[in-house]
């Protein structure tokens, strides 16, 4: 798998709303994903680890 680029759109109670430089929405619970993140962060998606950018 390819390393992905996200950008967090809307953060939802437990879930975030993702959406790939490609225009790809993904829904990924909040539990897999550093702490820090706010609406807009950016993240780098490797290795099934998810990473604040």
């Amino acid at each position: 798998m390819e390393p992905i680029d996200y950008t967090v759109v809307r953060l939802d109670g437990d879930y975030a709303l993702l959406v790939s430089d490609q225009g790809v929405e993904n829904l990924v619970a909040r539990a897999l994903l550093p702490m820090e993140i706010e609406e807009g962060s950016r993240l780098h998606w490797e290795m099934f680890t998810y990473t604040l950018i």
